[in-house]
């Protein structure tokens, strides 16, 4: 591999949010019950970034002059080129605009596209912050929980089409790739879901973030990209950030290419006064879209082995355990339920005995309640060290060592 994804970087002590908070839990643990924790909760790489980013804003920090700064016209071009050349969607520049992040595009979606009272669908378990998106902006929340089949999460078509009957439902949260159980949903999936959306006037917000992150054998299919219907009835939102580890730098990117839907957005970037882009967001964005992608793909097949590593090591040492299939994200999914099947015992017994954190599964929705999930984008000692852990805390005498 030409880039090292062994090498430990210490990010204690840089106000990070992954390595310098602490978690919080009712009834909170007193300190010294953390003390040497192992954090793997947050979708944040441990990775440095590829080189090719940091030089780039190391020359833009040489300029010496940050003032208000307007997205050249090469940025548009590295969005428009890498959608293309990695997912085969052609995006037109009139279609694209820039937000702070994905959570604030959803916002944003929300407050154009929903009237008070409306109701907004979402698939739990899910990213947690689209509760909040729904319940902060005078919208009710409208469930279409996935269910497991076997190994593999499948969307209820069924239980759907009566959620998007309802006639005050506006809006559908599609989490493509999904975030937390590592569905990549396929083009059958997606075109099912889209003409029921069609047929009842559901619009869809696409949350795309995770959609570079692929395991082998899968590929994304953009949800606009379907159909003519899809494309003119969708907000899709795609950016660097969990791709090139930038999520610091708030570069995210909104796709709308329907006229009247844009115009419903740009009005609300107007009112909230969101209308430019961070000068390093632009530069960090760029360089990502244009030199990245051979950092990207080796990235990549070492997360897989990072997964591969996971997966065998609770299989031979924890074996109650499963892991879920992983095919996009970084983010292994996995079933604790036969190990402890008190949720909250659980999260305890992970943060004072195992002495990790990770994300507890009942904060994704209560179809969540009994699982982790694990962020696997560190180096493979962090994943060795946590398998450890897990045993340790978790296994048998015979399994432990």
């Amino acid at each position: 591999m030409a880039y090292n994804f062994d090498k430990i970087v210490d990010r204690r002590g840089t106000n990070c949010t992954k390595w310098d908070t602490r978690p919080q839990r009712k009834p909170p643990l007193r300190g010294e019950a953390l003390d040497g924790l192992l954090p793997m909760w947050i979708a944040d790489m441990d990775f440095e970034v590829a080189p090719e980013i940091t030089q780039a804003l190391v020359e833009r920090a040489k300029h010496g002059v940050f003032g208000y700064t307007d997205v050249p016209d090469s940025c548009y071009e590295a969005i428009i080129s890498w959608e293309e050349r990695r997912h085969g969607w052609r995006v037109e520049r009139e279609w694209i605009r820039f937000t702070p992040g994905a959570v604030a595009a959803a916002h944003l979606a929300v407050q154009a596209l929903c009237q008070p009272g409306d109701k907004v669908i979402i698939q739990p378990p899910v990213y947690y912050p689209f509760y909040r998106t729904a319940e902060n902006n005078g919208t009710r929340l409208l469930f279409n929980p996935l269910h497991l089949d076997g190994d593999r999460y499948m969307m209820d078509f069924e239980g759907f089409e009566r959620c998007a009957a309802d006639p005050r439902v506006s809006l559908l949260i599609l989490c493509s790739p999904h975030n937390p159980v590592g569905r990549v949903w396929n083009r059958e999936e997606l075109t099912a879901l889209g003409e029921i959306c069609q047929r009842h006037g559901v619009r869809v917000f696409a949350d795309e973030l995770h959609c570079d992150l692929l395991m082998p054998g899968h590929r994304h299919t953009p949800f606009a990209s379907l159909t003519e219907g899809c494309r003119g009835n969708s907000i899709t939102v795609i950016a660097p950030s969990k791709t090139f580890n930038l999520a610091g730098l708030q570069a995210t990117v909104a796709v709308i290419p329907d006229p009247a839907l844009r115009q419903q957005f740009d009005n609300v970037l107007a009112r909230n006064s969101l209308t430019r882009l961070n000068l390093f967001a632009i530069t960090a964005l760029e360089a990502a879209y244009t030199h990245g992608e051979r950092w990207l793909d080796e990235a990549l097949a070492y997360i897989k082995g990072n997964y591969d590593l996971l997966a065998k090591g609770l299989k031979e040492r924890l074996p109650q355990a499963r892991t879920m299939p992983m095919e996009g994200t970084y983010l292994a999914w996995l079933d604790f339920r036969a190990v402890e099947p008190d949720a909250a015992k659980l999260q305890r017994r992970m943060l004072t005995e195992a002495k990790l954190w990770l994300d507890e599964g009942y904060i994704f929705g209560p179809e969540g309640a009994g699982f982790e999930r694990v962020a696997l984008a560190c180096p493979r000692s962090y994943v060795e060290d946590a398998v450890a852990r897990m045993a340790q805390a978790f296994g048998t005498p015979q399994t432990r060592g």
